[in-house]
């Protein structure tokens, strides 16, 4: 039942958030990246800042980590919804793309900090996350500023305006006010069915005997995702495929950021000091499986294979690898 109310919110949300977009011109990607970002995101900032509280610090790693590529194996299966070419085929902006390659700078930036180990500098606070949370906001600051700015565009595209005709969202006619209240509505529903749903999971996974590690790069990061699965096929079924990627890509930088207020209620030192094996591994696998999707948007295929394209099932490949090494790392 929790998960069908997430799962209805989450898809009222693209609609909400692309009716937005329409009236208020604001890009899809921008509003990807910030707005339906941060409200999937809600779930996340519960529970892994109640793990944290807690000294569960590990368990708020592979939850955040794990749930990274989770996301990027959503869009695998959002790309099986687009009817004609792929996903990544869609595009015609480079603000995703950007996006993407930024969500690498603030992973990789993670790994050498947990590599020669995170200082203390106040409070039990390390120099690392803030260092994250500058990155991220830098990350904002180039996304805003690239909306509009056209340094290369595809010629033989249908986004945006070409498919202008092509748009079938009935909440377009309802009034800017409605459509923002209709968006905090849906929020609230994810944030409260979420923290149940992963509590509830946390239960079921305490009596399997799985490892923390992997129920938290698993289970946990399964049932906090489901926001992200909906809303990216939702976005697809509009043609809203640039809010579908930028969603995805927001959510996983929206994760790094987290780690600097993990850090303030965790009190057992620099919470990227205790990133345990399966963390690392799951930031390097989220980064390859970046890596991946910033090909796709440049090379653009258009064959699909499977149902999708090359790289969204090298994508969902590496999440199924990963997920076994997650297990075996436990």
């Amino acid at each position: 039942m929790l998960a069908i109310i997430i799962w209805t919110a989450g898809t009222r949300l693209s609609y909400f958030i692309d009716a937005i977009a329409e009236q208020t011109k604001i890009a899809r990607a921008f509003l990807g990246l910030i707005l339906l970002a941060v409200a999937t995101e809600l779930p996340e900032f519960v529970t892994t800042l109640t793990a944290s509280s807690t000294g569960k610090g590990s368990l708020a790693l592979n939850n955040m980590f794990g749930g990274m590529m989770l996301q990027l194996a959503v869009l695998a299966i959002a790309d099986i919804f687009v009817k004609s070419g792929t996903l990544s085929s869609k595009l015609h902006k480079p603000t995703v793309a950007i996006a993407g390659l930024l969500c690498i700078t603030s992973l990789s930036a993670v790994l050498i900090i947990k590599t020669i180990g995170d200082p203390e500098i106040a409070l039990h606070i390390g120099a690392g996350s803030m260092l994250v949370t500058v990155l991220y906001i830098i990350s904002m600051y180039i996304l805003y500023r690239s909306q509009g700015r056209e340094t290369w565009s595809p010629v033989d595209l249908p986004e945006d305006q070409i498919a202008e005709s092509e748009r079938k969202n009935r909440f377009d006619t309802l009034s800017l006010s409605r459509l923002i209240f209709y968006v905090a509505i849906a929020g609230l529903a994810i944030l409260l069915c979420g923290v149940l749903l992963v509590r509830l999971g946390d239960t079921l996974a305490a009596q399997t005997g799985l490892g923390t590690s992997f129920v938290g790069a698993s289970l946990l990061a399964l049932t906090t995702s489901l926001p992200e699965l909906s809303t990216s096929i939702a976005a697809v079924r509009v043609k809203a495929y640039t809010m579908a990627i930028s969603n995805v890509f927001g959510s996983n930088m929206i994760m790094t950021f987290l780690l600097f207020p993990n850090d303030l209620v965790f009190t057992d030192g620099p919470i990227i000091n205790v990133m345990d094996p399966s963390a690392i591994f799951a930031v390097g696998a989220g980064i390859f499986m970046t890596a991946i999707y910033c090909i796709g948007l440049l090379a653009r295929p258009k064959i699909k294979t499977m149902g999708m394209g090359v790289d969204s099932l090298t994508v969902l490949s590496c999440y199924f690898a990963g997920l076994f090494a997650l297990y075996l790392l436990r």
